[in-house]
């Protein structure tokens, strides 16, 4: 049986502006700084994208996991890495795409077995503009502005465990992972192959997986932080482990009133219809402090269950990342 990983996160960002849009094409002056948002029912709900989530996270697993990072190459307009996700766990997870010389084996890609969403504001709203100056130098203060927002930013993410950790040679765009050179590294190295298909060991598999996880309550980075410093680990995660793909958490947290709701009744029917699904038990990793009224609903609904386990972020993660072995 194949299983992913699903997840749901949110983070705390009451006085941010984590991801930038730059200046609008409208705007009445140059230097005035956007932050990424969304419209929707005349409502503005500011984002960090995907791209930035997935920046933070490798970051996070080569300072905190020790990640030897696949090295990036540059020529004229594009950028590549090494493709080669037998030496590199970020090309392995987070997928590739190289256009090689043909006898080299053309064009190989990966579709990355971590998949993950923007991180979304829960609530719609419009971002303040701060107002400063640059005064230090001779002359005339020199004026800009940029918009920054408090809210909680929810998101979801997934893990494909029956890919990470395996290359194909299947001709076919996004699995095409393999070419020659990588076929002679894997042979050189005893890789299992099976049909199209060349295997790292369990124990490396495990140990990727393990590590993506263990990395969330050690996320940090963002823009702005100079000035706004906001701790972006997440305060809420919900994990669990499904022989679908389907993300089934994506809607248990909603804006209701303009204040952040989290159905229980949702999240109680999504564990109910997916009950013939789900493959391990649900984990949920909330910070005291953060949305009290949610908190006291999320752990006394665990104290109902024997199938949910309910801790502190790290404690959560950790607990999950050495279940893998049983799913992978």
């Amino acid at each position: 049986m194949e299983n992913n990983v699903i997840g749901f996160m949110l983070v705390d960002a009451p006085h941010s502006a984590l991801n930038n849009a730059g200046s609008d094409a409208g705007d009445r002056t140059d230097n005035i700084v956007r932050v990424k948002s969304i419209r929707k029912d005349r409502k503005v709900y500011p984002y960090v994208s995907s791209q930035a989530l997935r920046y933070w996270w490798r970051d996070t697993l080569e300072k905190q996991f020790n990640w030897n990072l696949s090295p990036i190459i540059r020529d004229k307009k594009i950028a590549f890495t090494q493709a080669n996700p037998i030496e590199y766990p970020d090309d392995d997870a987070f997928g590739y795409m190289r256009a090689l010389k043909k006898k080299d084996g053309g064009t190989v890609t990966r579709v990355s077995p971590l998949k993950n969403s923007p991180l979304i504001s829960v609530v719609g709203q419009y971002p303040t503009n701060d107002f400063g100056v640059m005064s230090r130098q001779e002359g005339d203060p020199v004026p800009f502005e940029h918009e920054f927002y408090s809210t909680v930013l929810k998101g979801i993410f997934a893990i494909d465990l029956g890919l990470l950790g395996k290359f194909s040679e299947v001709e076919r765009t996004g699995f095409k992972n393999m070419y020659p050179g990588l076929v002679e590294l894997a042979e050189s190295q005893g890789l299992e192959h099976i049909d199209n298909d060349w295997i790292l060991p369990e124990h490396e598999r495990v140990k990727r997986a393990s590590d993506i996880i263990n990395a969330i309550p050690y996320l940090s980075g963002g823009a702005k932080n100079t000035s706004h410093l906001t701790d972006i680990s997440p305060n809420l995660v919900i994990l669990t482990s499904i022989s679908t793909g389907n993300n089934i958490f994506m809607n248990i947290v909603r804006e209701e009133d303009s204040e952040i709701y989290f159905d229980l009744d949702a999240f109680k029917e999504v564990l109910s219809d997916y009950e013939d699904k789900i493959t391990s038990k649900i984990y949920i990793g909330m910070r005291k402090g953060f949305l009290p009224i949610i908190y006291d609903k999320l752990e006394d609904f665990s104290k109902e269950k024997d199938n949910i386990e309910f801790g502190t972020i790290k404690e959560i993660t950790h607990i999950f990342s050495t279940k893998i072995n049983e799913l992978i």
